[in-house]
């Protein structure tokens, strides 16, 4: 037997004890299924990247929500800008008001708990002074994608400053209402048209769904503009009140979703497992939603 072990296993295998004491501390019951620390490997195998949205966990810190994914043996998550970083420091929120110290302290606990924070999804980036912070301190803490709804006159300087900072622009959906901009497809396919591929789409499934919108339309209406994923499923279609389910237990067409994926051939897509309902039985759930998309990405391998 070898007696030496590599750091990227070391630090897999630690997070993962780590975040099981961090659940009994959060008084989070553990996932009942045995398995609920496997992650993904066919999500790997097929160059996907897979975590939670941290808002899975907007009740709880950054810190404690990289904890909870971790545990669920995922290696991704997507942070947002309102949430607080740590019970040590509640009057730190994670976004570009950072301190160099408390920036560090995030990398630290990304780095103990063998997780990386790709995406993170921002209120707002309307004037160019304040969305250049955010794109500094994005670009500082390794982020590759800012997910938001931006107003559209706003899209000439934030090309130019996606461009500037090599960070890409994924604009997101919310279910139809009359204040969502962009639950129409067409909406944000005019707007990046001839624009920066840094400019492109945070495919929100499920409120595609609930909009009555059949995703895998969306997906091939929008191939080529395609950044990362809030992937979810939910109760029933055409309802823009529905409930999130389990992923495959709902009516969100996520085998078809992915499937439509792996046909496209995107690189590294970023996947974020948005489970907003919010319930004691929510890492069982998220164990769920992990399972099926990793039997779903296995009838994927080639």
């Amino acid at each position: 037997m070898k007696n030496t072990i590599d750091r990227r296993r070391f630090l897999k295998t630690t997070g993962a004890l780590s975040a099981g004491i961090s659940l009994a501390g959060l008084g989070v019951p553990r996932p009942a299924a045995a398995e609920s620390t496997k992650g993904s490997p066919n999500a790997k195998k097929l160059g996907w990247r897979l975590g939670c949205a941290a808002y899975c966990f907007r009740r709880y810190t950054l810190f404690e929500a990289i904890d909870l994914n971790a545990s669920l043996g995922l290696e991704w998550i997507e942070s947002f800008t309102w949430q607080k970083l740590s019970k040590e420091k509640p009057d730190v929120v994670t976004n570009e008001t950072m301190s160099p110290a408390d920036r560090q302290d995030l990398r630290k606990k990304l780095a103990d708990s063998g997780v990386k924070m790709a995406s993170c999804y921002f209120r707002t980036l309307q004037e160019e002074s304040a969305a250049r912070k955010t794109m500094e301190w994005a670009k500082d803490l390794g982020i590759e994608a800012l997910v938001g709804e931006p107003p559209y006159e706003a899209y000439d300087m934030l090309e130019k400053l996606c461009d500037e900072y090599e960070i890409n622009l994924a604009v997101h959906n919310h279910p139809q209402s009359p204040t969502s901009k962009y639950w129409d497809p067409n909406t944000i396919l005019k707007l990046s048209e001839g624009r920066s591929k840094r400019i492109g789409i945070c495919a929100d499934t499920g409120h595609w769904a609930r909009s009555g919108i059949k995703p895998v339309d969306a997906l091939k209406k929008l191939e080529g503009r395609l950044i990362t994923f809030h992937i979810k499923d939910i109760t029933k279609y055409g309802d823009r009140g529905a409930q999130c389910a389990p992923l495959g237990a709902g009516e969100g067409d996520v085998k078809e979703v992915l499937a439509e994926v792996k046909r496209q051939g995107l690189k590294e897509p970023i996947f974020a497992i948005e489970h907003e309902h919010d319930t004691p039985a929510l890492m069982d759930e998220l164990t769920e939603c992990v399972a099926y998309f990793d039997k779903v990405a296995a009838g994927l391998v080639a």
